[in-house]
């Protein structure tokens, strides 16, 4: 599965947000009817993966990590306590918990960033400050795909 688009919305007094319809028809065409939300682990804002690749995604941790090594298991741990189910109620609208919005700087508007295979959810202010400063795309790409 495969998003394109970048969207904005707002979050109610509860933290519940609409989904755009432009990734809720992509996650119906693809078969997905759940997401998981967790934080990202480099950046200030949230990721919605669909369930399918999440569960791909533990898969292949779970052949890289050791079960019977303390390490290993604190990152696994840590990792899947941190994510949650998301279900988009009959208006398309899901709730992100206080802890989720305060991590990510949600206030109020949210920007949605389609990034390949899962959906990044950002405060739209902090997502724009981002975007400013990760400037020289194409001097980036060049360096990188040379």
């Amino acid at each position: 599965m495969r998003f394109i688009g970048d969207y904005i919305a707002k979050t109610d007094s509860k933290g519940r947000v609409f989904l755009p319809a432009q990734l809720r028809k992509m996650l119906e065409a693809g078969g997905e009817e759940r997401l998981i939300l967790r934080p990202d682990l480099f950046q200030p804002c949230l990721v919605l993966y669909p369930e399918t690749l999440w569960n791909e995604m533990l898969d292949e941790m779970r052949l890289r990590l050791n079960r019977y090594n303390a390490q290993h298991q604190a990152i696994l741990r840590q990792f899947v306590a941190d994510a949650e189910v998301v279900d988009l109620d009959s208006n398309g609208r899901f709730l992100m918990n206080k802890r989720k919005l305060q991590y990510a700087g949600i206030t109020q508007e949210v920007r949605f960033l389609a990034v390949d295979d899962h959906i990044e959810v950002w405060d739209k202010a902090r997502c724009e400050q981002m975007l400013a400063e990760a400037n020289n795309l194409g001097q980036r790409l060049q360096e990188v795909m040379q």
